[in-house]
């Protein structure tokens, strides 16, 4: 997976997760399982370099998503 804008590490730490996995499928033209593994990936990625960023804690984030 290559460089993901900008408007993806917005959209994950203001909780717009859809979002978030939509613009990783358009910029990677990848598929749907593909684009949710780059989401966790950069999701883990921010946790650990900019937790206070997050408006959330961990349990909360991910309550009422299914994939």
């Amino acid at each position: 997976m290559g460089q993901l804008p900008e408007s993806v590490d917005r959209d994950i730490l203001d909780h717009r997760i859809v979002f978030a996995i939509k613009a990783i499928r358009e910029v990677s033209d990848c598929t749907l399982h593909e684009a949710l593994d780059a989401f966790v990936a950069r999701y883990e990625e921010l946790r650990r370099d900019r937790p206070d960023d997050f408006q959330l804690n961990r349990e909360e984030y991910g309550r009422g998503f299914y994939s």
